[in-house]
């Protein structure tokens, strides 16, 4: 099986072309932790039910909200290159109600 691979310029994962075709200045990309949940990035404010909580071990992940493909932060900066890590399904739970969540707390 052919292994999907994001573009991505550098090693900067701010610039990853999800394999759809989503960018962050498209639709928008998510920090996701090791499952693809997204991550409450609020420093001084508690964690909403529907989000993870930052990872103590800064082990983060780019999520699509579009497609559903994760990518793996460190791969990234450790080799320039952007292989999908896994897909969650972004449409049921827990991943959709993150992810609503996420983009009501970002505006």
């Amino acid at each position: 099986m052919e292994i999907e691979t994001a573009e991505v310029s550098g090693h900067d994962v701010t610039t990853i072309t999800c394999v759809c075709g989503n960018t962050v200045g498209k639709d928008g990309l998510i920090q996701a932790n090791s499952e693809g949940v997204p991550v409450h990035t609020g420093e001084n404010t508690p964690v909403p039910a529907e989000l993870a909580e930052w990872p103590a071990d800064e082990d983060l992940y780019t999520l699509c909200p579009s497609c559903g493909r994760v990518y793996r932060d460190a791969i990234i900066e450790e080799t320039g290159t952007a292989p999908v890590a896994f897909r969650v399904d972004v449409k049921v739970a827990p991943f959709a109600e993150a992810i609503r969540v996420h983009w009501q707390l970002s505006t």
